[in-house]
């Protein structure tokens, strides 16, 4: 079997399994002529030009492995219909649950208002005052946070969010209950989303949840509410939060992910009031790769796509 594996990755990404050819490529060229007879590719940061490159040169394509937690650049790709697709789900469980957690802390705590004022050189007396006159609107102690898309990277950030205090309700496609917290189908919004302090959303980016997060679900928040995405950036109609926002409507938001990415320099996002950007980082490089990878390489020669860990349905 040969795999091919990118080479210029900034992590540890050594396959050692007998039997295996390891070829290496380079994330942003297309791949090398003598290595067209792969069965199998790992894919992470390559542009899409490469990867529509791969599903036309690679015949002989079986599998497909994502280091992405969300499989969507692969599933958007024109591979042919019996490639099997893994995700890299659980790579970045621990740095997306902490990013999330961050967003979350610096929208409630403010710290986009208290970074102005010291880029402006002023002491924002106004916010301790806010504070305490505030009974809950600074803290998570005692907030209600709803989780959307209550999956693994849910399962690291539920603990982080009920030691501070928090009551966590998930959000999935069905009723039920997940890592202890008590979990809704996504058709009971209007049930849980009118007591939420805070809605964040981990959702993938697929045909059926683009703007899932629009005006309509948007408005079920209560004003004081504040909204965190780490999911992906289809999900959100962005114009709809933008108007919240400047309206009142919402209290704040944090978003890794957008759209259109990168932001745009003309993009309405940047000046929105209450809105905290960062630039897709949450996930950062995927953790024990080397060790999943060569671990799926395993499962592939001892199963097919039937022993594989994370395959999509296409």
């Amino acid at each position: 079997m040969k795999i091919l594996v990118p080479s210029n990755v900034p992590f540890d990404l050594t396959i050692d399994v007998d039997g295996v050819e390891v070829a290496p490529y380079v994330m942003r060229e297309e791949v090398p002529a003598e290595h067209l007879d792969a069965e199998a590719i790992v894919t992470w940061a390559s542009p899409q030009r490469v990867m529509d490159d791969a599903a036309r040169r690679l015949t002989r394509l079986r599998w497909v492995q994502t280091l992405n937690a969300g499989p969507d650049q692969a599933l958007a790709t024109d591979f042919a219909p019996d490639v099997v697709i893994a995700s890299g789900r659980g790579l970045h469980d621990t740095t997306v649950a902490e990013h999330t957690l961050a967003l979350l802390l610096a929208s409630v705590r403010r710290l986009d208002r208290t970074l102005d004022a010291q880029r402006a050189h002023e002491w924002d007396r106004d916010l301790g005052r806010e504070q305490a006159r505030a009974e809950s609107e600074f803290t998570l102690r005692g907030a209600h946070v709803v989780v959307w898309g209550f999956g693994s990277i849910a399962a690291v950030l539920a603990p982080l969010l009920t030691a501070l205090g928090a009551r966590v309700t998930g959000v999935a496609s069905t009723d039920g209950e997940r890592y202890g917290h008590p979990v809704v189908a996504a058709s009971r919004l209007a049930e849980v989303l009118p007591t939420a302090d805070v809605l964040v959303s981990l959702l993938p980016a697929t045909p059926q949840t683009r703007h899932a997060l629009d005006a309509s679900v948007l408005a079920m928040l209560p004003a004081h509410a504040r909204f965190v995405n780490a999911g992906r950036g289809a999900t959100v109609d962005e114009d709809a939060l933008a108007t919240a926002l400047r309206s009142g409507a919402l209290a704040g938001a944090a978003l890794d992910v957008t759209e259109t990415e990168p932001l745009p320099a003309g993009s309405d996002l940047w000046d929105v009031p209450g809105l905290i950007l960062t630039p897709h980082v949450a996930g950062g490089r995927p953790q024990g790769a080397a060790r999943f990878v060569s671990e799926q390489v395993r499962r592939w020669l001892a199963g097919g796509a039937a022993d594989l860990r994370n395959v999509v349905d296409r």
